[in-house]
């Protein structure tokens, strides 16, 4: 998904060229993308979907690596990770979204550009799920970095002595190669799910105090007691909305409905609504925004034109000037 804010980047209006632009572009919104921000793709598949030479390409890509600093590209994975891909797109959470992200994590070859990808994303829950795979292989490939170390200390006689059991040698080698990839697979596995559950854990708790706040100020502020159906749908909006601190951006609502005396679910609902319309997904840019509608009217009416009025005397007579 492209947001307009794309064309007020001031990177994007001021420094890039057309292509560059189109490039950008393409780079948003190709087949190949995916919800996390990363995905494969070869630069010969750009340049067959561009209509660009394969040196077109590479020069497209450099400059967005080494002068916009917008993406990076790993030419041996061959996967490409968007810097702002998580500012701009993962601002909803909830366990199918954070599913589909852990499922797409887990296929990463590259894990730095994993933590790469996750140093633009504000929502909490999702930037620690990124934070996770990298905590957890920079703890496993630290250990397996040491055992290998201890491992190869071979005497270098056993190098050089070949014989014509050498291929025999070189068989179990391979196979006990095999087995240590198998290993190494199934230990990152098991690292790394431990570390979700309880991400999950804590993301869950944080979840039920803020339900628990929005519940009781419902119940302190006569929006109905046992109206337990409208608590449940604006329980909804702390997993399904975009905004970045959904518990405060709630209260909020419900105190503008209490200070208009509109306590009812359709009222606090219509303004988170025009809020996500209109793009404020914190309070500070709701604050800000309403202070700015509120100088609106007051240039309106000093700008509206005003006409002669009528005096309070005046009567008015159809008749006059006729000849009797």
């Amino acid at each position: 998904m492209v947001r307009t804010d794309f064309w007020k980047n001031p990177i994007v209006s001021e420094e890039m060229s057309p292509e560059d632009k189109y490039f950008y572009l393409y780079l948003l919104t190709n087949p190949h993308t995916t919800q996390i921000g990363i995905y494969k793709i070869t630069k010969k598949q750009m340049a067959f979907d561009l209509g660009y030479s394969i040196d077109s390409v590479h020069s497209l890509m450099e400059r967005f690596i080494e002068l916009y600093k917008l993406i990076r590209y790993n030419p041996v994975t061959r996967e490409l990770a968007i810097k702002y891909w998580g500012k701009d797109n993962l601002h909803k959470g909830g366990k199918p979204v954070m599913d589909c992200i852990y499922s797409e994590l887990k296929e990463v070859e590259d894990l730095s550009l994993i933590k790469y990808v996750a140093e633009s994303i504000q929502k909490q829950d999702i930037r620690s799920l990124y934070e996770s795979f990298c905590e957890q292989e920079e703890r496993f490939f630290g250990n397996e970095a040491s055992c290998q170390d201890e491992n190869e200390t071979y005497p270098d006689s056993e190098c050089e002595e070949l014989d014509d059991t050498s291929t025999y040698r070189y068989t179990i080698g391979g196979q006990k190669e095999k087995e240590k990839e198998n290993k190494k697979e199934k230990k990152q596995q098991e690292a790394f799910q431990p570390n979700i559950e309880n991400n999950h854990e804590t993301v869950n708790h944080q979840k039920s105090v803020d339900a628990k706040e929005i519940i009781e100020f419902w119940d302190q502020n006569g929006f109905g007691f046992t109206n337990i159906n409208a608590k449940q749908q604006l329980l909804f909006w702390l997993d399904d909305s975009s905004f970045l601190k959904p518990k405060e951006v709630i209260l909020k609502a419900m105190n503008i409905a209490c200070a208009n005396n509109k306590r009812r679910l359709s009222y606090v609902i219509g303004i988170l609504k025009n809020w996500e319309n209109e793009s404020l997904l914190t309070v500070e840019e709701i604050d800000s925004y309403q202070e700015n509608q509120k100088l609106v009217p007051k240039h309106r009416q000093s700008t509206q034109s005003t006409g002669r009025q009528i005096p309070s005397g005046f009567e008015l007579n159809l008749t006059a000037g006729e000849e009797a």
